[in-house]
């Protein structure tokens, strides 16, 4: 038996930033069942490509969280870059947020979008309560805007019918507007949205990992030791290599995973997801410019999402994370998909002359949560129950939540300056 101060399980952005708040020489043990620390920030580097497990770029609000990380990684280039990004419309792109450039938009489908926006504006009418995401998608947008993207966009990378989830689903990270936005912006354009800047490192996002390891004492972190169960009652964690007893136990582990390590009875309804499988993939000449990532709502194609590594740093030879949603409980025929991957991208015009020479794939599961209703009452109430025994759930999938990265981070952080731990880097008053 290993007593310890603080046990936490999990070796991504949200427990390695709990452990450097807690900061070296402190009473604390992280495990990670996988081999290798980051999560899925994980990092690929194969014939000259770099490329994470998906498009994990950084959207700093704290500079000081950014100073901090980029001290923490020497010698490392790291690029600001103003994001470009468009959706897929028609044949032709359009600036994203979609909803804000509808004038952008063949004529016809312009004067429905305007249309069926104004009218689900100002018809006059008191406004319906809106029960669910895919009905704030209509109430707000009308027919149109949320039928030509927003509905068929947002089912592909969910996976899932967008009644089940809960009206805010994506919180902050819903690029709303108003009627007297959209009409600003066919004239001013400001596209702005909360990560209308992102920073990249050239090491790729595994920079921001080895940035916090720098932080924690490397004897403290356990590689290839899973929990097998824990004791919340006698605060015991049982692992694949032996037994910890703990004051406090941080874990970012999924929900419904820490539910039943935990012993604790709950409805598997109540948490739901997605998977996500991501193409890497490596061509020797470069494709389009001036292009960060394309949102694709088509559902003729098999993706959600392309993104271009190539044009962060301008390199020859362009470089792709292609996304495509699955539900949780399909079986993914990966060799199939890359085939489908590869003609779509043809049939998009992103591909033309250009040869494949590296790729890699990795399926995530689970990849986004399903945000319901029910699952928001019961996260709600399970963790303030786990809290009061000494175990602490957080990040997107130990919070069962839609988070940017920098929110781990920031979460990590008032946990344990809360739990009077953080000694190497508090929250600033």
């Amino acid at each position: 038996m290993t007593n310890v101060e603080t046990l936490i399980v999990g070796a991504g952005i949200s427990g390695l930033a709990t452990a450097a708040s807690i900061g070296k020489g402190a009473d604390l043990v992280v495990l990670e069942r996988d081999g290798e620390p980051g999560g899925y920030c994980k990092t690929v580097k194969q014939d000259g490509f770099v490329w994470d497990y998906s498009g994990h770029f950084f959207h700093f609000k704290h500079p000081d969280i950014e100073a901090w990380l980029k001290a923490r990684m020497p010698g490392q280039t790291v690029r600001t870059v103003n994001k470009k990004s468009f959706v897929s419309f028609a044949g032709g792109r359009v600036d994203f947020p979609f909803q804000k450039n509808i004038h952008q938009l063949p004529q016809q489908d312009f004067i429905d979008c305007l249309h069926d926006l104004y009218f689900a504006r100002l018809s006059g009418q008191p406004a319906a309560p809106e029960t669910n995401f895919k009905e704030m998608l209509y109430a707000r947008f009308g027919r149109s805007i949320a039928e030509k993207f927003l509905i068929p966009y947002n089912e592909k990378l969910y996976a899932t019918d967008l009644s089940v989830l809960d009206r805010d689903a994506m919180g902050r990270f819903f690029p709303h507007a108003d009627l007297t936005d959209i009409i600003r912006n066919m004239r001013t354009p400001d596209n702005a949205t909360y990560n209308a800047h992102f920073t990249y490192p050239e090491g790729g996002a595994i920079e921001y990992v080895n940035a916090l390891l720098r932080e924690v004492e490397p004897s403290a972190v356990k590689l290839g030791e899973a929990v097998l169960g824990i004791d919340v009652d006698r605060k015991i964690a049982r692992t694949t290599k032996g037994e910890y007893r703990y004051q406090q136990l941080v874990t970012s582990a999924p929900f419904p995973k820490l539910l039943e390590l935990a012993g604790v009875p709950f409805d598997p309804t109540t948490y739901t997801w997605n998977q996500v499988l991501v193409f890497n993939l490596g061509f020797d000449g470069k494709g389009p410019k001036d292009i960060h990532w394309l949102y694709v709502p088509d559902r003729a194609r098999s993706f959600y999402r392309v993104g271009f590594y190539d044009n962060i740093f301008d390199s020859p030879r362009m470089s792709l994370y292609v996304e495509l949603g699955f539900p949780r409980d399909a079986t993914v025929d990966v060799p199939a998909e890359r085939e489908r991957v590869l003609k779509h991208l043809r049939d998009e015009g992103l591909v033309t002359t250009q040869k494949l020479i590296a790729e890699h794939s990795v399926l995530m599961n689970p990849a986004y949560v399903h945000i319901t209703k029910s699952s928001l009452a019961e996260v709600a109430r399970v963790k303030t129950e786990l809290a009061a025994k000494g175990v602490h759930s957080i990040g997107r999938y130990g919070g069962w939540t839609y988070c940017s990265i920098e929110d781990n981070i920031v979460e990590a952080r008032a946990l344990t300056t809360g739990l009077g731990l953080a000694k190497a880097w508090p929250l600033k008053t």
